[in-house]
């Protein structure tokens, strides 16, 4: 998550899609997610190519507000959040266990990658996104170079 001054969330209306509860992740901040997606790091625009159009099989969202904290990816559907943290998350322990507490408590699960781990083996950062969305929610996975 990338939002260093998280803003104070907006009062929860009570009702999410569909008429349910609200979400965390609602409403959505577009204009600063839009600014994050733009200034995005290159190895978040890397691992993007391999999580957009539901490459894996569920639908990844870049720079997703979950309550006053922005996710670098989210699928909503499992709740599973997917992390880059660069050279400036050494600088802010406090923040990041704050937001991850937060996203815990909200039922999200967290998957943390550096950015070198990224850029040096992408392979195998995605083969443990996909080894962690099979154990979230068993079904088939499309095949590598398909689809």
């Amino acid at each position: 998550m990338t939002d260093e001054t998280p803003p104070v969330p907006p009062p929860a209306s009570g009702r999410g899609l569909g008429g349910g509860p609200a979400q965390p992740f609602k409403p959505r901040n577009t204009v600063r997610a839009k600014a994050l997606r733009n200034t995005a790091p290159a190895a978040e625009r890397l691992l993007w190519q391999q999580l957009r159009s539901k490459k894996l099989g569920y639908k990844f969202s870049r720079q997703m507000p979950v309550g006053p904290y922005f996710a670098d990816f989210l699928c909503r559907e499992l709740k599973l959040i997917v992390e880059l943290d660069g050279e400036s998350h050494d600088f802010r322990p406090v923040y990041d266990a704050q937001r991850t507490e937060y996203c815990i408590a909200h039922g999200y699960q967290i998957l943390r990658f550096s950015n070198a781990d990224v850029m040096e083996n992408l392979e195998g950062v995605v083969t443990h996104i996909k080894t962690t969305l099979a154990k979230a929610h068993p079904r088939p996975l499309p095949q590598a170079g398909g689809e």
